[in-house]
């Protein structure tokens, strides 16, 4: 019988980007430093990131931070809709509006996201094998980390709509053998100074 380990799974949003989300801003960029400087102390085995610039952008800088620590661009961490729901899996009275904010989206990206999702799910989660635990950051995007919250949590696929991270918050995620997925930190922005926290938010949410 193959021994297991506990994973840790460390999941960050890209720090803030440029209207045109080619890069990250100044604020962008100090929120990734800080995130770097908060992880320092964590036993990290690799830093994987989506293939966008601001995701890329974000886990350079907190790479910066670390001595032989890897980073891995990954497809799966990427930006796109993990899961389109029916209607009949949405609240009635907000359905229409749920619905067509993902119609916004490509059709390419929405067809191509269960598959990345399911990908994200076998590649990044669950236990280890081995007798030794792993530590692994994931730099990415909303929508992903939504979906990840919600499977640990194992609420009905929709309810990824509705989970949201602010940029460059910490949520972490530990994978036990024999037990269910324990969500241990969940949006924390301890390490971001006032007016770094809550950028990604509608304004009414800064708070």
């Amino acid at each position: 019988m193959t021994e297991t380990a506990a994973r840790y799974l460390y999941l960050a949003r890209h720090g803030e980007a440029t209207e045109d989300e080619s890069a990250l801003t100044d604020d962008g960029r100090r929120q990734a430093v800080l995130l770097g400087e908060r992880l320092r102390k964590a036993p990290l085995t690799a830093i994987h990131h989506g293939p966008l610039a601001r995701a890329e952008e974000t886990a350079r800088l907190v790479g910066e931070q670390f001595d032989g620590v890897p980073l891995r661009m990954s497809a799966p961490a990427g930006d796109y809709i993990p899961y389109t729901p029916l209607r009949e899996e949405l609240p009635a009275r907000s359905a229409d509006a749920m619905l067509g904010f993902l119609a916004q989206f490509p059709a390419e990206e929405r067809e191509q996201g269960p598959a990345l999702a399911a990908e994200a799910l076998a590649r990044f989660t669950g236990p280890v094998d081995g007798d030794q635990p792993r530590h692994e950051l994931v730099v990415t995007h909303n929508f992903l980390l939504a979906w990840l919250v919600r499977e640990a949590l194992e609420a009905p696929k929709a309810r990824w709509m509705g989970i949201n991270h602010a940029n460059a918050a910490l949520t972490v995620i530990r994978y036990a053998p024999d037990r269910a997925p324990a969500v241990l930190f969940l949006n924390d922005q301890r390490h971001l100074p006032a007016d770094l926290r809550w950028t990604g938010f509608p304004p009414e949410f800064h708070i």
